[in-house]
């Protein structure tokens, strides 16, 4: 009998223990256990065991940082602006289309030497063939006698030393100048000479002049001017076209 109750009470006691820790379980907050962080997988790297040949790649090399090469490239730039200058030197000084403007441009050309002092007296003599240094026409003169009405305008010491000693006069007029050498001066003080040729060409007349230093020889001043008068025949320039041909009519 004892027994029995006995084990009444243990079960009974049991059956409230075990309510009881239902309810403390129902209210109470069950913590969360933190979950494991992910590890970010790394990508698999395979090393190639086997050994790799060496390319031998063509070394490439940069012509602005190569002196020699920029050296000639300077060379070169160089000289396709002298050539430019001197294309446009001929289009708009050298190259002229009347004998006035080839006149001014010689004058020009000269004056532009800074060896060239205006103070020192200038003499100007004929232009002369360029195949014949002796000889000359009315073109060579008018250009001789045009330069010194040009340079004695820009400011040079032009002096005319075909001056006579007094002045001759006879029944058609005055004259002090001439080219009776009986009756110039014996000499010419130091000078600038300016001397200058013609040369006939097919449409064209080439002019040279150059200023000479009396004393020394030396050339001061260089000119050169074209003259295109784009005519086929220049004899009417020089004055020295063939007469007309005649036919000579006989009896029979």
């Amino acid at each position: 009998m004892l027994k029995l109750m006995k084990n009444s009470c243990l079960f009974l006691l049991a059956t409230g223990l075990l309510s009881l820790n239902a309810q403390q379980l129902q209210t109470k907050e069950v913590p969360v256990l933190d979950q494991p962080k992910k590890v970010q997988e790394q990508p698999m790297v395979v090393h190639n065991l086997e050994p790799q040949q060496e390319v031998l790649q063509p070394v490439k090399t940069d012509p602005t940082q190569d002196p020699v090469a920029q050296s000639d490239a300077h060379k070169l730039e160089a000289a396709k602006q002298r050539l430019d200058v001197a294309a446009n030197v001929q289009k708009i000084v050298t190259t002229q289309e009347t004998l006035e403007s080839t006149i001014a441009s010689l004058a020009t050309q000269m004056m532009q030497n800074k060896k060239m002092h205006t103070t020192k007296p200038v003499l100007i003599t004929t232009f002369v063939r360029l195949d014949n240094l002796k000889k000359t026409s009315e073109f060579g003169r008018v250009l001789s006698e045009s330069l010194i009405n040009e340079l004695s305008n820009r400011g040079f010491n032009v002096i005319e030393f075909r001056g006579q000693v007094g002045v001759s006069i006879n029944e058609q007029g005055e004259y002090f100048i001439t080219r009776d050498t009986n009756k110039l001066k014996d000499t010419i003080e130091n000078t600038y000479v300016v001397v200058g040729t013609y040369s006939r060409q097919y449409k064209n007349i080439m002019l040279n002049a150059r200023v000479i230093d009396n004393i020394s020889g030396q050339i001061i001043s260089t000119s050169r001017a074209t003259f295109a008068h784009n005519l086929r025949d220049d004899c009417v320039i020089f004055k020295d076209c063939q007469p007309p041909r005649s036919i000579k009519i006989v009896k029979e």
